[in-house]
């Protein structure tokens, strides 16, 4: 008995829709604010004295942009490269949240092509694909590796620029750059917001996140209240819809 095509868990697609090609085309309107913050970050990398080599291969195995300003704000500082590590894993442990959030999408492949589709996720990415595969049962891997791929090679191209061009941008605040990340960010948000028919628990589970973002940076630390903020309002929303 042959296969169904992945298309038809979703009623009313077509394949087209969970294509490779749409995967990057769904991928497009984060690529502006890719390319303005891995700019700048390039920027802050070659200003911490940085090789094209080194902000190149940078972006290619670490491939976080927050986790990227740090490290190179911190290799500037002359922090040991210990303390550097240590503070970069921590924050980038919502990651983990983030992959185990998608997960149940695509437990219907191999591990080894679930790490692959992992390994490629970020902030950006994942808001795209948490507003596509709501209401689905499953995700489709070519849309999933299409719209990864775009945002990765994208970010390389963009921060390999920032390092060449960055010498006659000392500023990118200035010009700012540095609102493109919370930008993208927002319109994201927005998104999923209207494509759903519970804005009110959504709303809910934001403010939640503030709150608690806020009041962990001011007792704890900024990069824990943010792991604290995804957790409280991860719990709050999945609470809400388990007993509503």
């Amino acid at each position: 008995m042959s296969e169904k095509p992945i298309h038809a868990a979703y009623p009313g697609s077509t394949g087209n829709e969970e294509s490779f090609i749409q995967g990057v085309k769904d991928c497009l309107p984060t690529v502006l604010g890719y390319l303005s913050i891995g700019f700048a970050a390039g920027v802050v990398e070659k200003t911490a004295g940085m090789s094209l080599a080194e902000i190149a291969l940078m972006s290619l195995l670490l491939y976080a942009g927050s986790a990227q300003f740090i490290a190179a704000g911190m290799m500037a500082a002359g922090s040991p490269a210990t303390a550097i590590i240590f503070t970069v894993f921590f924050v980038n442990l919502r990651h983990l949240l983030m992959s185990a959030a998608l997960a149940p999408y695509f437990r219907h492949l191999p591990a080894w092509r679930n790490a692959g589709i992992g390994s490629l996720l970020t902030d950006e990415t994942f808001g795209v694909a948490a507003s596509r595969l709501t209401g689905k049962s499953k995700g489709s891997e070519k849309w999933m590796f299409g719209l990864n791929l775009t945002a990765y090679l994208n970010w390389i191209v963009a921060n390999v620029a920032g390092g060449i061009f960055g010498q006659w941008i000392p500023d990118p605040e200035k010009f700012g750059l540095d609102y493109a990340l919370p930008a993208m960010f927002i319109g994201l948000f927005m998104l999923q917001l209207l494509e759903r028919s519970r804005p009110g628990i959504d709303l809910l589970v934001a403010f939640s996140a503030v709150v608690t973002a806020i009041a962990g940076s001011v007792f704890i630390s900024e990069s824990a209240g943010v792991l604290i903020a995804i957790l409280f309002a991860a719990s709050i929303g999945v609470w809400i819809e388990k007993w509503k």
